[in-house]
């Protein structure tokens, strides 16, 4: 029955080992600093913890990183995406088949549940929001009672549940979509994940590390970004967050050669994850080529603050260059731009 499930499922269950912080931990931002700090305290606790992500956030290998650093470290971690199951099998995917004749004094799973894999160690629960009620009251009586019936005797559950949730979740428990009991023993711990626009210093540590998962999956070279080509995309906000990022490294490596990838390739990676702006051509090449460069230039002077120093850094290129540049292109430099 387990084999069956999980297969009709997808990707809903899965148990999971973990081997060093994922990219979202990656980087030196307080932002992330952050969540570190949230992470320590948490993984001190045995309480429920809750992940508020907005979309495109990798909840999953934050969440094992947590479980990595507690005290179940050597125990299982069972994942359940909630939203990737059929809400008419979560209840047999968490809790097993029914049980005959059981007491009814405890909430009742077989051995070949999540609840069960997952005793002693963590139950992740991904998107909490999409727990079909009936689902959520049986977690809240084993989250209350702390014991369980495997099939038929009774056990202590053992069992440390962790979730993630959307940044409107606050709104799904007043609207009674998520249960108050069940929300307040998981949101013991509460950890805001920040996006991705409010990491721009991270975006080379992680752009690294994301690189590095994909040449040990492929068993390619890793390939080494321009300072220009990570400014690119430190510059941009990333409304997918790591998703998008991902999925852009991705296709930009499955094409990189031996040398350091530019900025030209990556614009083609990057204009596949937007819907493309409505586009009028006008002027010619070179007309197209000094708007590309100005923009690019304001972007990396933005990126750094206006500090000229920094920025001419990035470019590559010299201080009286860049304010050569800047003046032929039409660009307005605040008078603290050379500090």
């Amino acid at each position: 029955m387990a084999d069956a499930l999980t297969l009709a499922t997808g990707r809903a269950a899965r148990l999971v080992h973990s081997a060093g912080d994922p990219p979202e931990l990656a980087g030196r931002s307080a932002a992330v600093g952050r969540v570190q700090e949230l992470l320590r305290r948490a993984a001190g606790l045995d309480g429920g913890v809750l992940f508020v992500a907005e979309r495109g956030i990798e909840v999953e290998p934050v969440a094992r990183a947590l479980h990595t650093r507690s005290r179940r470290s050597s125990a299982p971690f069972v994942a359940v995406a909630c939203g990737a199951a059929d809400p008419a099998l979560l209840d047999r995917l968490l809790f097993g088949a029914p049980i005959a004749g059981a007491p009814p004094d405890l909430e009742l799973a077989s051995a070949d549940s999540r609840l069960a894999a997952a005793r002693g160690g963590t139950l992740f629960l991904e998107e909490l929001g999409e727990l079909p009620a009936t689902v959520q009251a049986r977690l809240a009586r084993v989250a209350r009672d702390g014991e369980v019936r495997i099939d038929g005797d009774p056990v202590p559950a053992a069992i440390r549940v962790i979730a993630s949730a959307p940044p409107g979740i606050d709104a799904d428990v007043r609207d009674h979509r998520v249960r108050q009991d069940l929300y307040r023993r998981l949101s013991a711990s509460l950890v805001d994940l920040p996006p991705l626009r409010e990491r721009a210093e991270d975006i080379p540590a992680i752009v690294a590390r994301i690189v590095e998962e994909l040449s040990e999956a492929d068993g390619l070279p890793r390939p080494a970004f321009t300072r220009a080509a990570l400014a690119l995309l430190a510059s941009l906000t990333w409304p997918g967050n790591l998703a998008e990022l991902r999925a852009a490294l991705a296709r930009v490596a499955a094409r990189a050669g031996a040398e350091a990838i530019q900025i030209e390739a990556l614009l083609p990676a990057l204009q596949l994850e937007r819907t493309p702006a409505p586009f009028v051509p006008t002027g010619n090449l070179r007309d197209a080529r000094l708007r590309f460069e100005r923009d690019y230039i304001a972007a990396v002077l933005q990126h750094h603050g206006w500090r000229i120093a920094d920025a001419a850094h990035t470019l590559g290129i010299q201080r009286p260059n860049l304010y050569r540049k800047a003046r032929q292109l039409g660009i307005p430099l605040p008078r603290t731009s050379g500090q």
